[in-house]
């Protein structure tokens, strides 16, 4: 499948508490609500819950070693269409986290997301010196594990908001990519 670039351009910003309102929903459209099933990240049928809480975004944007980035249309940017975390490893310097990667779903299969990962990565070895991107992705997502390394990690269960999972049986497999 190729993909194209997005036919407009986008500009890239680091999120502050104030885009939380206009943040909240796009996160929850692309993965948990009504919305979600016209896009690849929905995550709906696995669990029902919003996916992070007002508190939880204001901690990622806080974190000193991450940043929550915001992408928008050059000629509108106060409206995401897209965002990402990324966060310097705790553990290995040579690592960065990618992250809450939501597009609108109105917006997906439009090379979107490519862009916002492109610039991620460019974000993550521009500040960092990062060598590698990690992720982290529920396993039954099978189409997006094409660079997984073997490890599992926990699925966090009690960080769920407003909601539970619909399985038990949820972990995360770790993808890594060179940079």
């Amino acid at each position: 499948m190729t993909v194209s670039a997005p036919k407009q351009p986008l500009s890239f910003r680091p999120a502050t508490p104030a885009d939380i309102p206009s943040l909240l929903p796009l996160i929850r459209a692309a993965y948990r609500g009504a919305l979600s099933g016209k896009g690849w990240t929905t995550e709906a049928d696995l669990v029902a819950d919003k996916r992070i809480s007002e508190a939880g975004l204001l901690a990622k944007i806080a974190e000193p070693e991450g940043v929550v980035l915001l992408a928008a249309d050059a000629s509108a940017p106060a409206t995401p269409l897209a965002c990402c975390e990324i966060a310097r490893s705790k553990t290995d310097p040579a690592v960065a986290y990618f992250g809450l990667f939501a597009v609108s779903p109105d917006r997906q299969a439009g090379g979107m997301g490519r862009a916002v990962l492109a610039h991620a990565e460019e974000y993550a070895r521009g500040r960092w010196g990062a060598e590698r991107m990690e992720m982290c992705v529920i396993w039954p997502r099978a189409e997006l594990i094409a660079c997984k390394t073997g490890e599992r990690r926990e699925f966090p269960y009690e960080e769920l908001v407003d909601g539970g999972a619909l399985r038990d049986d949820l972990w995360f497999e770790v993808l890594e990519k060179p940079l």
